[in-house]
């Protein structure tokens, strides 16, 4: 079971093309923001569609991968783990931040 602590899975689409930074020794970091969409019916029988967004970030291998395949409106899925972090932005309020750091991509259909 301790597999399955901290572990997510998502199928969207990608939000943006994905932001690349390169550090020391050839290691990257690709961060996007990924759509996911529902729709149901509600008790009136109208159409509802809700979208939330993630942001996502890759490291090393996988970074490189998003770097050379992933592209605005590629459906993907990946696995990770979700990680909550605050800073503190330009005028010093503190922001919170929820990310899904990847462990496995998996690249599905076209844009």
């Amino acid at each position: 079971m301790s597999s399955l602590k901290n572990r997510v899975q998502l199928i969207g689409r990608v939000g943006q093309d994905p932001e690349i930074k390169a550090f020391e020794q050839d290691r990257k970091k690709a961060s996007f923001s990924m759509a996911i969409n529902e729709v149901y019916y509600n008790d009136k029988n109208e159409k509802v569609e809700n979208t939330q967004w993630h942001n996502v970030i890759m490291w090393g291998k996988l970074a490189e991968i998003a770097e050379k395949y992933v592209v605005k409106g590629k459906e993907v899925a990946v696995e990770g783990k979700l990680v909550n972090r605050s800073f503190d932005d330009k005028e010093g309020n503190k922001r919170y931040v929820t990310e899904i750091i990847v462990s496995e991509l998996l690249l599905l259909g076209g844009k």
